[in-house]
């Protein structure tokens, strides 16, 4: 009798420790659907590295992230997610923090597309952390060329003395990482670019190809950003001085860290993955930067 009152209280407990921990999760959901937007910033993270955060409310609300990295820093070095080339699927998936915690990164942000994927529901997804996936560009790191190119999809190149060219290779190949398409060339805006708005991630080059420039806009977060259209995307790359671009993998891929003071990653934008805000998916490859502090 004694133990099915306790087994029966257990179970109560149980019950209640349940549906409390769902109401906070309703209420931290709520919360972050709903908040506002954050203040514009501009600062600078390390040496070189300069961040600068744009909000806009039209033609919709948009929170814009913006790096700007002096390739000539001393310190700034890049490093694309290393792969197997030996191996079918030459990538273990993993968010775009646990890439910057791995190699003792200062940045990262989401690189290209990945196969095979899908997301029908928060339970069946693929690929999970560490999943077997393979990047649809072309992409090296280092020197070791793990990913050919499958339908001419546009290549940032970047040599071991920070060269960086857009579908221009720069003597041996090194880091290369690429997107799905080009969004600007030669300062201008390409024509026919969709004009659906979505959370995007985009890498250009200024028109000395002195700076690299990452663009991160969140999306699919009503109220607070809901994401930029291709045209706007390259229009804001020529606003912040971008004379070439690409738009790399999007949607709930589209991540942004850098290492805290206390060497911790932390998120500079808000990703969406599987509508939930803050939630990393683990993607392909990445672009990582080394740089140094501003005391050094």
């Amino acid at each position: 009798m004694k133990n099915s009152k306790r087994k029966n209280t257990s179970c109560f407990l149980f019950g209640i420790i349940t549906f409390l921990g769902l109401v906070g999760l309703v209420i931290g959901w709520f919360w972050l659907t709903n908040s506002p937007q954050p203040s514009p910033l501009e600062k600078t993270l390390f040496r070189g590295v300069i961040y600068e955060r744009d909000i806009r409310t039209q033609p919709r609300p948009m929170v814009i992230h913006i790096l700007t990295i002096d390739l000539k820093e001393q310190g700034i070095k890049f490093l694309v997610t290393p792969g197997d080339p030996e191996a079918d699927l030459p990538l273990s998936a993993r968010t775009t923090s646990k890439f910057l915690n791995s190699f003792n990164l200062q940045i990262a942000v989401n690189g290209d597309g990945f196969t095979p994927w899908h997301s029908n529901t928060i339970i069946d997804y693929y690929p999970h952390k560490g999943d077997p996936i393979d990047v649809i560009g072309f992409a090296s790191s280092k020197g070791v060329v793990y990913s050919e190119d499958t339908d001419n999809e546009p290549t940032l190149f970047i040599s071991p003395t920070n060269q960086a060219r857009i579908n221009t290779q720069i003597g041996k190949i090194y880091n290369a990482i690429s997107g799905n398409l080009q969004i600007v060339k030669n300062g201008r805006v390409i024509p026919g670019l969709s004009q659906v708005p979505e959370p995007r991630t985009v890498i250009a080059l200024d028109r000395a190809n002195r700076h690299l420039i990452i663009i991160v806009v969140d999306g699919r977060q009503p109220g607070y950003s809901d994401g930029a259209t291709l045209k706007e995307l390259a229009q804001i790359v020529i606003e912040k001085r971008g004379y070439n671009a690409i738009n790399m993998d999007g949607g709930g891929s589209t991540t942004l860290v850098m290492e805290d003071k206390l060497g911790i990653p932390k998120l500079l934008n808000r990703p969406i993955n599987q509508r939930i805000p803050n939630n990393q998916r683990p993607v392909g490859n990445h672009l990582g930067i080394y740089a140094k502090s501003l005391n050094d």
